[in-house]
């Protein structure tokens, strides 16, 4: 399978991306508290990202299917090298964040537009090329924590953000070298994203259901990422050491999780949905109460419940629809999960400034407790006809 150049191309550079990402992601929320002090807003450093992630995702689709996918991948790694360039030099908070808005613009072709080539170039292999695609991305993302721990003596933070810049245009280097360009043109199957397909998409209980249980995945991706890290930084006193540590355990929770996908597969997706969210709600419930190492231990275990979430829910939505919807509900589901990401960081931070430390947490595990009960209440679903959204 490696052999050929463009699945070791878009691997290998994905993997490198990937260990950058795990490098600097720990250090951000402690930049930002160096800068601004404790009360620093680290719920924007996630709805920063999102916000340009999201609003790029569909015109950068349908652009790459009339220009070519190699010239957007490639230039998603560059503008990933130029916010790392912007983490290096941050001297405020209003730095950080452009530099989370030029991260989430660069990131949007990793995460689409990848899979997507995998898919068109391979279509008989489609499963297995977009698998080892996503454990590679995966391994990039916990090894990056390790390293960060392993170099924590011989550089401090600003250093990790030049090697992510570094890395961001190595990796731009192997697309443009190595991956053979497609594009696909205006296809005559295609169907438009509109905001009324995913209305009709959502008329559905069981449907409407999942969609808000991906918008409180998108709120607890966000949170392990910016809100959590600090308020163990600020108020359970981790060292860069702990907080490495901690984001390896959950980038390797959340690539356990895939190991649920063939179970789901076997037992039904609805099950997995719900103890996923339940196993969330408790680790994020119950964290404030330990020390260490069993706090890492159990955020560990909720990242797992997120991780088994997102995998059954794709799939559940995915299941939901015919093949003319399936651009449709991908397109609901980042539509959802930015949503979640973009506000619910900030939301849950600021419950903690104003109402106490974990008071964001636990209102946020009542949320997923609540969404595990709506799920198990909801009937099971059944195609929704291919005539929405024409």
């Amino acid at each position: 399978m490696f052999q050929d150049r463009t699945m070791l191309a878009l691997n290998l550079a994905v993997f490198l991306i990937m260990l950058g990402v795990g490098m600097i992601v720990p250090l951000l929320p402690q930049k930002l508290i160096t800068l601004e002090g404790p009360e620093a807003p680290v719920g924007y450093v996630a709805s920063f990202f999102a916000l340009s992630f999201i609003l790029l995702q569909v015109p950068v689709g349908n652009l790459s299917d009339r220009l070519g996918f190699k010239i957007f991948l490639a230039a998603g790694y560059l503008l990933c090298a130029l916010a790392g360039l912007l983490f290096y030099l941050a001297h405020s908070a209003g730095l950080i964040f452009l530099g989370r808005l030029v991260q989430g613009a660069g990131e949007a072709p990793l995460w689409a537009l990848a899979p997507a080539l995998l898919s068109i170039k391979y279509p008989l292999e489609r499963g297995r090329v977009m698998g080892i695609y996503n454990a590679v991305f995966h391994l990039g993302l916990t090894a990056g924590p390790l390293l960060g721990v392993a170099l924590a003596g011989v550089w401090n933070g600003n250093q990790a953000f030049l090697f992510y810049a570094a890395v961001c245009l190595a990796g731009a280097l192997v697309i443009l070298l190595g991956v053979d360009d497609v594009r696909t043109g205006k296809l005559a199957a295609r169907q438009d994203l509109r905001f009324s397909s995913i209305l009709a998409l959502a008329a559905r209980r069981d449907t409407l259901a999942a969609l808000l249980g991906i918008t409180l995945y998108g709120t607890g991706y966000g949170i392990f990422l910016t809100v959590l890290p600090a308020h163990l930084i600020t108020v359970k006193g981790f060292s860069a050491t702990n907080v490495g540590v901690f984001f390896a355990l959950f980038y390797s929770a959340i690539s356990f999780s895939q190991l649920s996908g063939p179970l789901s597969d076997r037992f039904g997706r609805r099950m997995f949905m719900v103890a996923g969210l339940v196993t969330a709600a408790a680790g994020l419930g119950s964290f404030s109460a330990l020390g260490q190492p069993l706090v890492s231990v159990v955020l560990a275990l909720a990242g797992l419940g997120l991780g088994v979430f997102f995998l059954s829910s794709l799939a559940f939505l995915n299941e939901a629809v015919p093949d003319s919807l399936k651009g449709t509900i991908s397109g609901a589901y980042y539509l959802f999960w930015g949503f979640g990401m973009f506000f619910g960081p900030v939301l849950v931070d600021r419950l903690g400034k104003l109402a106490g430390e974990s008071t964001g947490f636990y209102i946020f595990s009542l949320a997923l407790l609540l969404e595990a009960a709506l799920l198990a209440a909801v009937s099971g679903n059944k195609s929704i006809q291919a005539g929405i959204g024409r």
